[in-house]
């Protein structure tokens, strides 16, 4: 390990790997529960998706530990699911095949583009603030999904949207939301995960979640969704703009994350550049690409890696431990599969205010920022739509220039960026 690794290179052991690995681990094992509640509102089978979950976790994982050497883990990431459900799915009619069919295009496409270093071309064309406003705006599509999945939220044909009843299942959905709100401030590793098994555990108290009749088992069979993806059919003009919003939030929710862990992690060389940042990214793509054959949506690099850095993960290793802790959850199975909706939409509601910490550092004084960031945020949950909220972003911030007379500013592929996202709400 220590020659594969470069341990002393990089100034570490393997019980201090191991930790961080084990930390990032707790901090983002919520998606073992998360991800198969959102993907099996799909018509998706659950369990058959808690099977892949994993093994896209640890194939992505096993990715950047193995083959790059860093401590960052991945798995099918918070948002591209959501889009993947309630745009895709619920919102254009498309089936969960092409759904996959979608997620399996988008991650090639980011593979080419990666390997043929236009991906750096891209990102010097989306100003940086429009680029917070889609993490931000994401984030609040999240929790207002998690408010609906525990019943806080529903519909009104007054209002569109009203507060629901307040009965026992929101209750407790409540208690947990408190719960893990109350651990992340004290720091407390995995707060996440232990808020989504306090109220399970509540839910089991007040009759509201049934036992399981086993608690090890082997896995669900993965033969309901695997290899089931209609590539031809997510070639409809219909979902073209689906995938490249796939393909746009992956790369840049990536490229935050990179940028955000890289600091702590020690990977700016003297120049200031991330040390195999290219690398880490096609590692990205090429797990979305296995995560959509496998049968899941996009596998993205989580942010929740910031925590097994900040105790101490250097390298690769500390990936491969969480990797490998992956694996073992897959044969606690039965007791995942009862975690209700109202234990991980909680979940959703604390993953959204993270990502809406983004608009703090958007400049709304400026008009011309404020205007494209405020719709592409606002849009995303009124619309119920990730891809409409990026596109008026788009649109709009170009529309903004024009008519401010700084069209010097807008670089070329923007406007090819531009012209997409008009054709995708046309469409």
């Amino acid at each position: 390990m220590e020659n594969f690794f470069k341990l002393k290179e990089h100034n570490t052991s393997v019980r201090q790997e191991v930790v961080a690995g084990i930390t990032t681990f707790l901090t983002m094992a919520y998606v073992i529960f998360v991800n198969p509640a959102i993907l099996s509102a799909a018509g998706m089978d659950k369990g058959a998706l808690i099977t892949v979950t994993c093994l896209a976790a640890f194939i992505g994982t096993s990715f950047a530990g193995l083959w790059v050497n860093v401590p960052f883990a991945m798995a099918p990431g918070m948002g591209l699911n959501a889009f993947f459900t309630y745009t895709l799915v619920m919102g254009h009619g498309a089936t969960w095949q092409e759904a996959l069919g979608v997620v399996f295009i988008s991650g090639v496409i980011f593979l080419i583009l990666t390997f043929t270093g236009f991906r750096e071309k891209i990102i010097d064309a989306i100003p940086s603030q429009l680029r917070l406003a889609v993490g931000a705006g994401i984030g609040l599509f999240i929790a207002f999904i998690g408010m609906q999945n525990m019943g806080l939220i529903v519909s009104n044909p007054a209002t569109l949207v009203g507060l629901g009843e307040l009965n026992i299942p929101v209750l407790l959905g409540l208690i947990g939301f408190g719960v893990m709100g109350y651990l992340e401030m004290k720091k407390v590793k995995g707060g996440i995960l232990v808020g989504i098994i306090v109220t399970t555990v509540l839910g089991i108290i007040f009759k509201e979640v049934a036992l399981p009749t086993s608690i090890i088992a082997m896995p669900p069979s993965i033969a309901p969704i695997a290899f089931k993806l209609d590539i031809l059919g997510a070639l409809k003009i219909s979902l073209f703009g689906s995938i490249f919003s796939f393909m746009f939030v992956d790369l840049f929710d990536s490229v935050g994350t990179i940028m955000a862990c890289a600091h702590e992690a020690e990977m700016i060389d003297e120049k200031g550049k991330i040390q195999n940042v290219s690398k880490l990214l096609e590692a990205d793509a090429m797990a979305t690409v296995v995560g959509a054959l496998l049968g899941t949506s996009t596998t993205t690099t989580y942010v929740e890696s910031a925590s097994g850095i900040a105790e101490g993960g250097r390298t690769g290793l500390t990936a491969m431990t969480t990797a490998v802790l992956f694996i073992v959850a897959l044969f606690f199975a039965p007791l995942i599969g009862i975690v209700p909706a109202f234990a991980t939409a909680p979940a959703l509601m604390l993953v959204g205010i993270y990502m809406f910490k983004n608009l703090l550092d958007i400049d709304f004084h400026d008009i011309e920022v404020a205007i494209p960031s405020f719709l592409t945020i606002i849009l995303m949950p009124l619309t119920y739509s990730i891809s409409t909220g990026i596109a008026f972003g788009f649109i709009s911030y170009v529309a903004v220039s024009i008519f401010s007379g700084d069209m010097k500013k807008i670089k070329p592929t923007m406007w090819f960026i531009g012209i997409l996202s008009v054709i995708e709400l046309v469409f």
